[in-house]
């Protein structure tokens, strides 16, 4: 195999990537590959950087240094109008939906497209129905207000949304956040059904033990930059996430195991001394 057909096999690339927020080291030396068609799930405690991450991986947030790559096209080389195509290959969904308030479902589904794509109102129609039930909603929603919808049905318009342009990568922030336990296990199929369908390669973050589990051909764990030692990686884990349990890290067990550990006494450390230094 060539070089050039190596690099083919990853729809992603980041290469010692670290972003810095003028004194707070947020990611550090971070080097991922992600191949075309596998979901990787992004699992670590709140503050750890994994949306930075996700935002850089798309070009919203600028390395301090390190390179980040989209099928071979380095980010930081690319001019706005280049950048503005790439991210037509991009589907994002929102923790919160991020959905247009004053639209209907319908517009809201069509935003992209008509934002990108030369269409008629047919085929943007055609479009905006086909993926409305492709996410389990019923056609009455496509008349109806974010307002009008549960958190759940939000989210999944958020899912449709993201699929109208047929994107190559589609990320998730947070997909199941605030929601119940089998509406959560709907988002955890329909990411599941949509990585099947189109071949799609995602991009998962999560705090969800269930959807990690579920939906991950990959798992990486990330860690508070503030937290390691001076050589100590910030990714602690990455593998399939059946071999999670065996991990040898005590700091991934805690996490997926839910167990406060050894973090309570960080904090109860870190409070003394914040009343010592007062």
């Amino acid at each position: 195999m060539t070089n050039a057909e190596a690099e083919r096999d990853y729809l992603v690339e980041v290469e010692d990537l670290n972003v810095i927020f003028g004194t707070q080291h947020v990611l550090r030396d971070i080097t991922l590959r992600i191949p075309r068609g596998q979901t990787l799930v992004v699992i670590g405690e709140s503050g750890c950087g994994k949306t930075v991450l996700l935002k850089t991986i798309i070009g919203l947030i600028q390395p301090t240094s390190g390179v980040v790559k989209f099928d071979g096209h380095d980010l930081a080389k690319q001019n706005d109008r280049q950048l503005t195509q790439l991210r037509t290959r991009y589907g994002f969904v929102f923790q919160q939906a991020a959905l247009f308030d004053s639209l209907t479902i319908g517009q809201n589904v069509a935003f992209p497209l008509r934002q990108h794509r030369k269409l008629s109102r047919d085929e943007i129609e055609r479009i905006v129905r086909r993926n409305i039930a492709e996410v389990g909603l019923p056609e009455s929603a496509i008349y109806k207000k974010p307002a009008e919808l549960s958190g759940g049905m939000r989210k999944r318009v958020g899912l449709a949304r993201a699929l109208a342009m047929d994107p190559e990568l589609v990320l998730y922030d947070e997909p199941t956040t605030g929601l119940d336990p089998i509406m959560s296990d709907v988002i955890n199929e329909l990411i599941m059904r949509t990585q099947k369908r189109a071949n799609v390669t995602s991009i998962v973050i999560t705090h969800d033990m269930h959807t990690a589990r579920k939906v991950a051909d990959r798992v990486v764990m990330v860690y508070p930059v503030l937290r390691l030692g001076e050589d100590e990686p910030q990714i602690l884990f990455d593998g399939p996430p059946s071999e999670l349990d065996q991990c040898e890290d005590r700091r991934v067990l805690q996490f997926i195991n839910g167990e406060a550990g050894e973090r309570l006494h960080e904090m109860q450390r870190d409070n003394e001394a914040f009343r010592s230094a007062g």
